[in-house]
């Protein structure tokens, strides 16, 4: 069993676990999780916010918000909460079950919400031995989470340069496979705007590419004074 799922008090781990839906099928079954889910989403909201600021000292306020979205998303927290084994822990009505209760990242990702709620106050309200929990499951995430915002943001920040300048049609990128074995391509990317080259770049995967075109055109903009 995770640690997480360990509790002196069994009942508060009960409680975190059991939907609105059980409780309605179930009237003497006691409260439901939602109380206990608000707590959790503060907490890790400030664990995840002290993360990163502790791991990317790179990056700025804006960057830093991002991946804290990231990192605290509904799909993500599910994530989490079958990692830790919480998906057929849930304590769920009949019909939602029927409904895939199980498998819904709503459910999932309030559920581990909630059971971070109830495992700080089953711990006297100290923090620290949610931040040793949570640790390992933010660096789990945290790569894979860097690298996709990385790609995103290097073409968000040309797009959104583009619509700057009363561009309607947003960029289009002309991506190719131009060398190396299947098992290792490279490919190659331009990026275009109403037709016209803005960027071009090399990577081991068509995002790569991508990323590095549009990180080559924000960089020409740049050095034309173009872009702050």
């Amino acid at each position: 069993m995770h640690k997480l799922l360990t509790f002196n008090n069994e009942k508060l781990l009960r409680q975190a676990l059991t939907h609105r839906s059980y409780v309605n099928e179930n009237p003497g079954e006691g409260e439901h999780n939602e109380r206990l889910e608000f707590l959790g989403d503060a907490i890790l909201n400030f664990l995840s916010g002290e993360y990163l600021y502790e791991n990317f000292a790179e990056k700025g306020e804006d960057e830093l918000t991002r991946l804290r979205s990231a990192l605290v998303e509904e799909k993500q927290l599910a994530k989490f909460a079958i990692e830790v084994g919480l998906d057929f822990r849930m304590r769920l009505g009949k019909g939602t079950i029927r409904d895939g209760g199980f498998q819904n990242p709503n459910l999932l990702s309030s559920t581990f919400e909630a059971v971070i709620g109830a495992y700080y106050l089953d711990n006297d309200r100290n923090v620290a031995p949610l931040r040793d929990i949570v640790k390992p499951l933010f660096d789990s995430a945290s790569e894979n989470i860097v690298e996709i915002r990385s790609n995103v943001d290097s073409k968000n920040r040309f797009q959104e340069w583009v619509q700057a300048q009363g561009i309607t049609n947003p960029p289009k990128y002309a991506t190719e496979q131009i060398d190396g074995p299947s098992h290792a391509p490279e490919f190659k990317a331009k990026v275009l705007v109403e037709g016209k080259e803005y960027g071009e770049g090399k990577g081991r995967n068509k995002k790569d590419a991508q990323k590095a075109a549009a990180e080559d055109a924000l960089a020409k903009l740049k050095k034309r004074g173009l872009l702050d």
